[in-house]
């Protein structure tokens, strides 16, 4: 659809000079980044995210965005309720919401439609589709607004809440040196993932991934070859996580981890040895290297299926235990917590 090219506010600023602005409720912290992710290199799209149902009529009212995008089976409420709280608040009542659900069902596009969504998508949708969709009802939600006169206010607003959005910061909160998710970032990531799990009863894996030697590497070629080493490490980490549920981090100094949801102790042993000949592969000259002469990493992996009242710390203590046996027997190897 062509794009609306002399639409003006009552300023005569263009409606499609303003972003297209995205709030995700939705509980899964894995759909969160991966619609995140889906859209992150998108230009003129600014995204903001709610794992609280309940909270987020409230968080809409603060962060205005120009497009909903929320999931239909939440704990807590029921989302079709949740609609119709968006419809009946001031504030929220003309944003456009894209609802988003598990299966094509007739009967719940019914419901969904006459509680005042918009739109219908299963999830997660193909990401040219699921950015023409934003675009297209933001673009109308604009166009309804280009007739208020607080339409500045507006922006200005939202642009001041981008830079303290929490939300986004959980979600993107990055290590300043690799680019990785931080240890940050990392908790709260493992938090929500290990509540899903246990929601779901489903498993969760962790690798625990260490870089072997690695005082001794920053001792011979310094600091500088060290933080080149450590970013090329962490390249060998993203390209290895196959879903947009997995989640690499630093989880400090040349200590790396992996999160992998719903993953068997057969898949995690896979990726992780997969990891480590990849890191092997780099061929990176370390004259100090127990094993051979180039950089390699030890890993610790760890699966379990989460208990009520066991803490995700849980997993990273298991995961480190295999940690402590692979260096134990040698280095540049995996084994299991």
């Amino acid at each position: 659809m062509r794009q609306p090219e002399n639409i003006v506010t009552p300023d005569a600023v263009p409606v499609v000079s303003y972003p297209v602005v995205v709030l995700l409720v939705d509980d899964q912290a894995m759909v969160g980044e991966a619609v995140r992710r889906a859209i992150s290199s998108e230009p003129g799209v600014d995204f903001h995210y709610c794992s609280m149902p309940n909270e987020a009529v409230t968080i809409a009212e603060r962060t205005r965005p120009t497009v909903i995008l929320q999931d239909l089976l939440m704990p807590g409420i029921d989302g079709l309720t949740l609609v119709q709280r968006y419809r009946n608040h001031p504030a929220t009542r003309d944003i456009p919401i894209v609802v988003l659900s598990t299966k094509e069902e007739a009967v719940m596009k019914r419901a969904a439609f006459a509680a005042g969504a918009n739109d219908y998508l299963v999830k997660l949708p193909d990401r040219v589709e699921l950015i023409a969709r934003l675009r297209y009802h933001s673009r109308s939600y604009l166009s309804l607004l280009q007739r208020d006169e607080a339409f500045r206010a507006l922006r200005q607003s939202q642009q001041q809440l981008l830079e303290s959005n929490f939300e986004l910061q959980r979600l993107t909160n990055s290590d300043g040196l690799t680019g990785l998710a931080n240890r940050r970032h990392f908790d709260e990531y493992l938090d929500a993932e290990w509540r899903r799990a246990r929601r779901e009863r489903s498993q969760l894996a962790l690798l625990m991934i260490d870089v072997d030697a690695f005082k001794a590497y920053n001792d011979t070629y310094g600091h500088v070859a060290g933080d080149q080493a450590l970013r090329r490490l962490a390249a060998v980490l993203q390209d290895n996580c196959a879903r947009s549920g997995d989640l690499p981090a630093r989880f400090g100094g040349e200590e790396f981890a992996m999160i992998l949801p719903s993953t068997s102790s057969e898949g995690a042993r896979l990726i992780a040895e997969k990891v480590r000949r990849s890191v092997e592969a780099l061929d990176i000259a370390h004259t100090g290297a127990a094993i051979g002469n180039c950089l390699t990493v030890s890993i610790g992996a760890a699966v379990l299926w989460p208990k009520e009242g066991q803490p995700s710390a849980r997993l990273v203590e298991v995961a480190d235990a295999g940690l402590y046996e692979a260096k134990r027997y040698g280095r540049n190897r995996v084994a299991m917590g």
